[in-house]
């Protein structure tokens, strides 16, 4: 990319970008010189299209005589417009009050990511993604055993003051209702108020103690709890991503990213990766195409910013669209998610 441009070329390049990404046509040259930005003829118009196209800002596509940016057309259009004032121009109240009515302050940390990714994606009518916080100092309060059937037991565990996790664990043997509670109350009255890492920690101890000195019921106390907690301290490996549909309605030779795409946040793998490089950085960060370093989204944009609980980071949001998106409006969305998340984490 060049490392300047001039200043008619650059007001050039940001309204060709603008009027592709409002109305997804190829620009020509006569559009342009209807802009009321863009103070040229059309003869200097064409000129300095021609100077974007050799400097790879800008391309034509085969069935059309306009113009649509590149990868790094994009890349200088949104470096241009994040440091206008008129690019991050506050959102309206309307929609700020739209994200705090839905990260409620009763919900579980897990709830309010879900919640955060649902508003990024009716907001932005992109993909909401959200890394789960990570939670590796969890606090165990308590513990419920219900019977199942066929050697099952229900385990319901509640964590810090709003996670409630449920696992089913397979026994030996069937539990009545009765030795369950005492197995419950057990755990609770030798382990609530601890770290779960903790936990897990003097839960395995006790399974390797002297069998003889434990009671029957309280080893199964002990072996359910254990089973139930692995793992929850290593959450946060993880994104919800909520408004894949918006992606779809594009051409038919897009079908074919999609899916790929799709099939991307399914398996997570890549996307989670690169989710959670997001995460250790400050402040909003924008990938366009190819720059992810990933092939999956090469035809697809990321915008992320990381949120806080408190003052240190736990995880990160964010919306994948297409290049062709209204960074304008959507980055501060973004940004304000995360803003709005960590002070419900907070609260």
């Amino acid at each position: 990319m060049p490392s300047e441009l001039n200043e008619r070329s650059l007001i050039l390049l940001n309204a060709l970008v603008a009027r592709y990404i409002r109305d997804g046509l190829p620009v020509g040259s006569k559009t342009l010189a209807q802009d009321a930005s863009v103070s040229l003829s059309s003869a200097s118009i064409r000129n300095v299209m021609a100077d974007l196209e050799d400097a790879g800002l800008i391309r034509s596509p085969h069935t059309s005589a306009g113009r649509v940016p590149t990868d790094m057309g994009y890349r200088l259009f949104v470096d241009s417009v994040m440091t206008s004032s008129a690019g991050i121009a506050s959102q309206d109240s309307d929609v700020i009050d739209n994200v705090r009515s839905q990260l409620s302050l009763d919900k579980s940390p897990t709830e309010l990511a879900g919640s955060a990714s649902n508003v990024l994606s009716n907001i932005t009518r992109q993909a909401g993604l959200v890394l789960l916080p990570r939670n590796e100092s969890l606090s165990f309060r308590q513990v419920e055993f219900l019977p199942l059937s066929s050697q099952r037991v229900l385990v319901i565990l509640v964590l810090d003051e709003h996670e409630v996790q449920n696992r089913v664990i397979h026994t030996d043997r069937d539990y009545t209702e009765e030795e369950l509670q005492q197995a419950a109350n057990f755990v609770n009255q030798h382990y609530s108020g601890r770290e779960v890492q903790e936990v897990r920690g003097a839960l395995l101890a006790s399974m390797q103690e002297d069998k003889s000195v434990i009671d029957k019921l309280m080893q199964a106390a002990i072996d359910f709890a254990s089973q139930a907690l692995e793992g929850v301290d290593q959450q946060g490996s993880d994104y919800v991503v909520a408004g894949q549909a918006n992606l779809l309605g594009g051409s038919p030779e897009d079908v074919h990213r999609l899916r790929e795409l799709f099939d991307a946040f399914q398996q997570k793998k890549d996307i989670l990766h690169l989710m959670e490089r997001c995460a250790q950085s400050d402040g909003v960060q924008i990938f366009i195409g190819e720059e992810s370093g990933y092939e999956v989204l090469d035809d697809f944009s990321l915008i992320t910013a990381p949120y806080q609980s408190p003052g240190q980071p736990i995880g990160v949001l964010g919306v994948i669209g297409p290049t062709r998106m209204a960074y304008d409006r959507v980055v501060p969305i973004v940004d304000i998610t995360a803003r709005l998340l960590s002070n419900a984490l907070k609260g």
